[in-house]
């Protein structure tokens, strides 16, 4: 393992950032456990405005799986109580000001996803086809939003846990649709657009290293990437190269709820069910043809194990106490029962 080992420092070709990896500053990486356990507030509670039956307690209802269900549906899309974003604002043009600011009305769309309607089922705990009904209510809001000309980029992510950014403990996922293309993504885009016109290969279709492989399935390969910016990162990519999420099919789907399900499961039986993000990252809406050839969309899920300190937010470039090899190693053997 990584103990003796010297620090490195990594490219990460994807996101254009470079990440140090400091294996003395941290324990045997099988030692890692979280702090938190993310399921211990959601045990406190019984009932919430997301349980079935308290459906009338949620903002407006966008559509529910399946379409014709009443108490017994499977997965509910409804609009974010406290958006971040107005759905009735008219996009208008950016205002410019002096010293280079730009300001824009704050209109777009602000999703939330029921992913179960009994309160103590976390993603975890769903059947693949259950995750893979609510992969397709993604893609389902997703293709309702690409009709919105004024929306640039849509978000997909989820927060688990208290201290992973959930205000809800009933088990949902978000969806934020932009008007601009957020920076994160702009850098990633055009990362791999330098990467691709120096090699001609997309830079995840290019990861094969077996040593950061986790589990591989009909669609789908789970690694943890080369430069991975925190200590157990996991990114699920499609075998084949493809740029946007919603292009998902409910075969990828199925397949995907079961990759999902298998990560998930190792990285809480490893970590202690520790809190957690899973964000998939897909290209613009509207991105140009040319830039397919080197977007290639994928989901990141992010245990939160360490904290983001100043060295972090002062120059962009991270410390992870653990070698990605050594980290897929650990999840490669943690075995989960069916």
């Amino acid at each position: 393992m990584a103990t003796n080992r010297s620090p490195e420092i990594r490219k990460d070709a994807v996101h254009n950032r470079w990440v140090i990896f400091s294996p003395a500053r941290a324990r045997r990486p099988s030692d890692f456990k979280s702090k938190t356990d993310a399921s211990s507030s959601a045990n406190t509670h019984t009932e919430c405005p997301f349980c079935a039956g308290h459906e009338h307690e949620c903002a407006p209802e966008i559509f529910r799986f399946p379409p014709e269900s009443s108490l017994d549906w499977k997965v509910r899309v409804i609009q974010n109580l406290y958006p971040a974003l107005s759905r009735d604002l008219e996009p208008l043009n950016a205002e410019r000001g002096g010293g280079g600011q730009v300001t824009l009305r704050g209109s777009g769309f602000h999703d939330v996803v029921i992913e179960s309607p009994a309160h103590p089922v976390h993603l975890a705990d769903l059947s693949p086809a259950q995750i893979a009904d609510v992969l397709l209510a993604y893609k389902k809001r997703i293709d309702q939003l690409r009709s919105f000309d004024s929306i640039k980029y849509v978000q997909v992510f989820k927060n688990h846990g208290a201290t992973a950014g959930a205000s809800m403990s009933h088990s949902h996922s978000q969806i934020l649709a932009l008007p601009v293309i957020p920076p994160t993504a702009s850098a990633r885009i055009q990362s791999m657009k330098e990467h691709f016109e120096q090699t001609g290969e997309c830079a995840i279709c290019q990861v094969k290293q077996e040593d950061l492989s986790i589990h591989e399935s009909n669609h789908f390969r789970s690694i943890v990437p080369f430069a991975a910016t925190f200590p157990f990162e996991i990114w699920i990519i499609p075998h084949h190269h493809s740029s946007h999420f919603h292009d998902i099919d409910p075969d990828m789907a199925s397949d995907l709820g079961g990759m999902l399900k298998l990560m998930l499961g190792k990285m809480s039986l490893q970590l202690k069910n520790p809190p957690y993000n899973m964000v998939i990252h897909s290209a613009p809406l509207r991105a140009e043809s040319t830039e397919l050839a080197f977007s290639h969309w994928f989901t990141q899920i992010v245990p939160q194990l360490t904290v983001v300190g100043g060295f972090e937010l002062g120059n962009g470039c991270y410390i992870n106490p653990v070698l990605p090899e050594d980290a897929a190693k650990v999840l490669r053997e943690v075995s989960v029962q069916d």
